[in-house]
């Protein structure tokens, strides 16, 4: 029961302010709620984060756990506070550097930076580590946060007026949407509230698998007052069944009578705020009897289907093949095989799901964090039974996604009691509750042979993968489907077989996670070259370098790869550091001691975009009266740039400053359908479809000026500027017609990469485009503990172009941090690590020195040569580590991640054997 309030009466961001408040109230709560401050975010409610650092009497703390009343008489500061009118050089500096990507955390780091540099103006990166140390950030790798703290010198970004007409791809400005980030004004999915706005209180499963009755929800309604309404299965007036693909769309938006995972939503209970907040969630009536369930494959194909209507568990698998595989291997000169597991690994984003739902008119309106907001559209029109385009998704800023969010979530849930209450709802996850009921990446289980000739060239593999996919189907069928394709790695091998099987379980639902499995399939397969190569006694980069694939080579899915191939130069680029890094760990390791050298390399290849399935992106722009060039983009930004880097290339494509653009983003009811964020596609495909739009408005407004394609042009004022050598003309914009949109030019274009289905033997055109990637990583292990310290990543990106440097850098040093994770920390346990405290992610700390090397090899489908590049970075860098460790200790890891207790036991697994 909510406590009476207090006078409160403190100061914040220099004016005094009296308020009456619960002396329980979080100190997070009233900035957000009361004073309406949202720039500081909250991520855990547990000081787990750090995202809502804020200065009180010049000491930071977490807001989230600071009660009001400790803040009597107290200087508290945000981060709206620290511009003072205008951007303070720290804000500047995160500007320039690339700091902020999806920005969720930046206000956090902000806040607590100043803090240190009030203190410490020249502070060491030691220093900026161990002050930052608190505050999580699962977008930038960390990296340029610290060069931006320090000042350091290096790439900055430059004002967009700047950069002349013509020049936008191949420069970094900064990026359009960074100053809401580092002021704060950034408006998250929780940062939007209406004032009537209901509360929703969401009733989960605390079971693996159990039936369930629901009581009389009535009389509960009557004994709570402030409760309006309780929601089940039986009030969706749709179908209760949502999906990202359609033939395996099986996910009820609410329960019916069983469920599935520990998590699964069953009811909802709507009220007034307060209400909620007050409310005992065992007060509900419900009853549960537990089913039998399974939290492995294993366990899951000898219990009955989960689902009904299905021959067992299995839920889809996907093939590849090509040669004689079987023959390859017994002739082969030399053979090696191995086993490898990997684990759940949770997306961990700092922003929990969030948004509200309301009516206007007889439309739906949602405004919450997507990745996909078309997607979220259809989804939730389906389960609502409301027509598509009396469904709205308007997406807030996405303060990381990483796939999870691209599946809904809340959206049908708070749709349900907007529409059948009248007024709007409000939802946002608690920590543990977007933990517990989001999904995961697939744990796997693999084996795999690979076989070489005596000159070193791959001869043969056989690989086959079974993928924990978990209570529904989510993005299982596209990572069985993705699996096979990729599990050669990007090296010529003819004679493949490649099995990758998705399989339901009663765990956590299994998704979308950066790479859609081929991180996993990428451990097995690099791992095991790195033991050939031994084998064969060649070095491990050279053995690479002889069978990366060439322009002009097929793939095991006899794809042709006429152009654009440049895995190899990503591989030669690597060679110097890797030969000072070999000497080095030789020379250290000849003194025995407790620590010794690894070095590791891994490489990696990703189709970008959906797998031989249409997947268009349109884009949309005009030129208002007023001078203004509108872009329509709604590929949604979740912090890797798109805002930018398709801007960029739209401008360069039409022919005029990038400051001349104003961006309309995400909303499906005024910006065309530009696909999901996710595949590494945004760059390639809705930039291409940006491309296309921006030549197809620069055609019309030449046609109509009577000019050659010579011809430039440019806007002053109202005013469009045409000229051809002598020949200027001006055009008054506001004196021509204008369309429906208001625009006196426009154009749309849409673009579909060309793929081909795959036949019964996965041959085919999967992928119109390939992005390719190599890291180095260089490491020490301590052979009694078991830990392994991370000293520097060298890593080479085939980006095709690089349309944003420094944002490209940006996602590439972000990849690898979530790929140290993958390979030392993160291990989703459900039941167990359902917050950011027992789940760990790297900090600031974990992230050692990283050298980018952008390679530029054009591929001809591109917008100016471009490929995609957000999944690949992640994938090469857990075999790499692996890989060094073994370099270092002899020891093989077949459990990751790798902790030290796995890493111990491998090493003492060897020393016993000699």
């Amino acid at each position: 029961m909510s406590l009476a309030t207090i006078p409160l009466c403190f100061e914040i961001n220099g004016t005094t302010v009296a308020i009456d408040v619960s002396p329980v109230e979080r100190l997070s709560a009233v900035l957000r709620d009361e004073l309406g401050l949202t720039g500081t975010k909250v991520g855990c409610d547990a000081g787990d984060c750090g995202a809502c650092s804020v200065i009180v009497d010049d000491e930071v703390v977490c807001a989230c756990l600071m009660s009001a009343a400790s803040v009597e008489g107290a200087s508290v500061r945000t981060v709206e506070g620290l511009a003072n009118g205008s951007l303070s050089a720290l804000q500047q500096s995160f500007l320039r550097h690339g700091a902020a990507q999806c920005g969720i955390c930046t206000p956090g780091l902000l806040v607590t930076a100043t803090a240190l540099l009030e203190k410490n103006p020249a502070p060491s990166e030691a220093e900026v580590q161990d002050a930052l140390g608190g505050v999580l950030c699962r977008c930038t790798g960390y990296r340029k946060i610290v060069r931006a703290v320090t000042n350091a010198n290096g790439p900055t970004a430059l004002d967009t007026a700047l950069i002349p007409s013509r020049a936008a791809v191949g420069a970094s400005p900064i990026r359009l949407d960074g100053e809401r980030k580092v002021t704060g004004a950034e408006i998250f999915g929780a940062d939007e509230r209406p004032k009537d706005a209901l509360s929703v209180l969401v009733v989960r499963s605390p079971h693996w698998h159990a039936a369930f009755e629901i009581g009389d929800t009535e009389a509960f309604v009557r004994a709570h007052p402030g409760v309006l309404a309780v929601f089940t299965a039986a009030d969706i007036p749709g179908r209760n069944r949502f999906g990202v693909i359609p033939p395996f769309a099986d996910q009820p938006a609410l329960a019916e009578h069983r469920a599935r995972f520990r998590g699964e939503a069953v009811a909802l209970i709507a009220g007034e705020r307060a209400a909620i907040e007050d409310l005992d969630p065992a007060d509900f009536p419900i009853v549960w009897k537990e089913l039998p369930h399974a939290l492995s494959p294993d366990e899951a194909k000898i219990l009955p289907p989960l689902h009904e209507g299905r021959n067992g568990n299995l839920l889809t698998q996907g093939y590849v093949e090509c040669g004689d595989p079987e023959a390859a291997l017994a002739n082969a000169h030399a053979t090696v095989s191995g086993a490898v597991e990997t684990s759940y690994v949770e997306h961990a984003y700092i922003e929990p799901e969030a948004g509200f739902a309301a009516m206007e008119g007889d439309t739906l309106i949602i405004k919450a964090c997507t990745q996909a907001p078309y997607m979220d559209r259809d989804d939730t029109a389906a389960v609502l039974g409301l027509p598509p385009e009396k469904v709205r998704i308007v997406p807030l800023a996405t303060g990381g996604g990483f796939g999870s969010k691209l599946d809904i979530s809340l959206q049908p849930l708070i749709g349900l009691v907007a529409l059948k209450t009248g007024r709007p709802a409000a939802l946002v996850y608690t920590r543990g509750d977007s933990m517990r009921s989001t999904t995961k990446r697939h744990p796997a289980a693999m084996k795999a042979t690979i076989s070489a000739d005596a000159e070193g060239r791959i001869t043969g593999m056989v690989f086959e993968g079974d993928f924990n996919t978990g209570a529904y189907a989510s993005w299982g069928p596209t990572v069985a489907n993705r699996v096979p394709v990729h599990a050669s790695g990007p090296y010529v091998t003819l004679n493949y077989r490649a099995v990758g099987r998705a399989i339901h379980t009663n765990g956590p639902i299994s998704g979308a996670f950066r790479g859609f499995g081929v991180p996993q399939a990428t451990i097995m397969q690099e791992t095991l070259y790195d033991r050939l190569a031994e084998k064969l006694g060649l070095d491990r980069l050279e053995f690479r370098i002889l069978n990366a694939l060439t322009n002009g080579q097929k793939t095991t899915c006899g794809q042709l790869l006429t152009s654009g191939v440049g895995i190899r130069q990503c591989l030669e680029e690597l060679r110097p550091q890797w030969r000072r890094a070999l000497d080095t760990a030789a020379r250290l390791n000849a003194t025995a001691g407790k620590t010794r050298r690894g070095v590791g390399v891994a490489s990696c290849w990703y189709g970008c975009g959906n797998t031989s399935l249409p997947n268009p992106s349109t884009i949309r722009l005009g030129i208002t009266p007023s001078g203004r060039v509108v872009l329509h983009q709604g590929a949604v930004d979740i912090g890797q740039g798109s805002n930018t880097v398709v801007t960029q290339i739209c401008a360069d494509a039409l022919g005029l400053p990038l400051s001349t653009f104003t961006l309309l983003g995400g909303d499906t009811g005024i910006t065309p359908d530009a696909g999901k964020t996710s595949a590494s596609r945004q760059t390639f495909v809705s930039g291409k479809a940006a491309e296309l739009a921006g030549r197809q408005l620069r055609e019309k407004i030449l046609r109509f000026a009577n000019v050659s394609e010579a011809a430039e042009i440019a806007i002053e004022g109202q005013h469009l500027l045409v000229s051809e050598g002598e020949v200027r003309r001006s055009i008054a914009l506001s004196s021509l017609p204008l369309d429906a949109d208001g625009y006196a030019f426009a154009a749309e274009a849409t673009y579909d990469p060309p793929t081909e289905a795959l036949d019964e033997k996965g041959q085919g055109k999967p992928y119109a485009v390939y992005g390719y990637g190599a890291q180095l990583v260089e490491l020490e292990v301590d052979v009694t503990l078991g830990t392994v310290k991370l000293l520097k990543f060298t890593a080479a990106h085939d980006v095709g172009r690089a349309v944003n440097p420094l944002l490209a850098e940006g996602q590439i040093e972000g990849g690898i941090a979530q790929g140290i994770g993958l390979a030392l920390m993160e291990e989703y346990i459900p039941g167990h690590t359902e917050n950011l405290h027992d789940y760990l992610i790297p900090t600031i700390g974990d992230v050692p020195e990283i050298e980018t090397i952008l390679v530029e090899v054009p591929d001809p489908e591109g917008p100016f040569g471009v490929k995609g590049l957000g999944e690949h970075v992640l994938i090469p860098t857990a075999p790499a580590i692996l890989n060094a460790i073994r370099h270092a200790t002899g020891a093989e890891i077949t459990k990751v991640p790798a902790t030290p207790a796995r890493v111990l036991e491998a090493i003492q697994a060897v020393e016993k054997a000699l």
